[in-house]
């Protein structure tokens, strides 16, 4: 890897891990310089749009990494109950212990999703395609195992809609258990 590549690499792990901690507004240039320790003229050298370029591919680098992890982990179990519960448990584990808060860096993509919603256009709409991979990823999972194509649908938007909320308790109560409970729910949400 040159010294280039390995700049660019630094400064975006910084920039994705700021973001998902802290938000976009209150994560500046100047920290990820320090926090990634790339020389300061390699940021617009690598990201000439600034900041929202890093933010845009911040949430590609999540997007990407979070679907390895889910396709994973419903590849665990055959049995759509099992490999679901499976996933929701992968994620709840690591709300066990908060802290040091850095185990969190590729989880809330709720915090810049909301942020970013109404007052950048590309920014929400990255977001909102990422949501729609990982939705589909669970709507895959469902139509292979047997569902209909609607009951499937549903429930794929249903168990984004209660991980990702159920992310947001976590964070706020620094622990695993709200996605704990709602993963008691799964046998009953995918009962045929």
């Amino acid at each position: 890897m040159s010294s280039k590549n390995s700049s660019r690499e630094k400064i975006l792990e910084a920039a994705t891990e700021l973001f998902h901690l802290k938000g976009y507004h209150a994560t500046g240039l100047s920290q990820i310089i320090q926090e990634s320790g790339a020389p300061k003229g390699s940021l617009y050298y690598h990201f000439p749009n600034g900041k929202e370029q890093l933010a845009f591919e911040a949430i590609n680098l999540s997007a990407t990494r979070i679907a390895a992890e889910i396709e994973q982990n419903l590849a665990a179990f055959d049995d759509p109950t099992q490999a679901f519960q499976y996933h929701i448990e992968f994620i709840s584990r690591i709300f066990q212990d908060v802290e040091p808060i850095s185990k969190l860096k590729n989880v809330p993509m709720g915090l810049l999703a909301m942020e970013t919603a109404f007052v950048n256009e590309n920014l929400r709409q990255a977001c909102e395609e990422t949501f729609e991979i990982w939705g589909n990823l669970y709507f895959e999972k469902l139509r292979s195992s047997g569902f209909s194509e609607e009951r499937a649908y549903l429930i794929s938007k249903s168990i984004s809609a209660l991980i990702e909320g159920g992310i947001t308790l976590c964070i706020t109560k620094k622990s695993g258990e709200p996605l704990i409970q709602i993963n008691k729910m799964i046998p009953l949400l995918l009962s045929k």
